[in-house]
């Protein structure tokens, strides 16, 4: 007769005849830690593919963003050129000491990142203007924008223009 020895939950041993039910033994654990690695490994397969998902939106959402700050930064230079344009005119043109050409050269100076031209800019009564009217001065300024978004919402089904048009305008009462 062969004596069987288990040990239980308390940590008593204990001799029997019978062999005892083996619930968690070495090729168990074995077994175990292989599962929990194929596991892990799945999870990693799902967060790629996960990544992989969000990625294009990420990108599409920062590149929006980076584009809009361009955006503004631009549309807020052609505003303050064409005021400082048209405070300079409103001033100085019913004197005679400022033309058309100067008053344009001002705005090109005062937007001087934007790289404007006196085709951008037009200006309304400076030279035929008296001190009871208004100088005008408008600028409309093409705005490239500097991501591919416009090519990444294609693939989407969206159509974006790769330029937009700014416009300000100014008036202020010749001096």
């Amino acid at each position: 007769m062969k004596l069987f020895r288990s040990v239980d939950a308390r940590g008593l041993v204990s001799r029997s005849a019978e062999a005892p039910i083996r619930t968690a033994g070495y090729n168990d654990a074995a077994a175990s830690v292989q599962d929990s690695a194929r596991i892990r490994s799945r999870g990693r397969g799902q967060s790629l593919v996960e990544f992989a998902v969000i990625l294009p939106i990420f990108l599409l959402l920062v590149m929006g963003i980076v584009d809009f700050g361009w955006g503004l930064k631009s549309w807020i230079s052609v505003t303050n050129a064409a005021r400082e344009a048209a405070r300079y005119g409103a001033v100085n043109c019913s004197t005679g000491t400022a033309t058309t050409a100067d008053v344009q050269q001002r705005a090109i100076d005062t937007g001087s990142g934007l790289g404007l031209t006196s085709s951008d800019v037009t200006v309304t009564n400076c030279e035929t203007g008296t001190t009871t009217q208004s100088l005008l001065v408008k600028i409309e300024y093409e705005h490239q924008l500097i991501t591919p978004i416009g090519g990444l919402m294609s693939l989407f089904g969206g159509d974006l223009p790769s330029s937009v048009t700014l416009q300000s305008a100014a008036d202020m009462r010749i001096e």
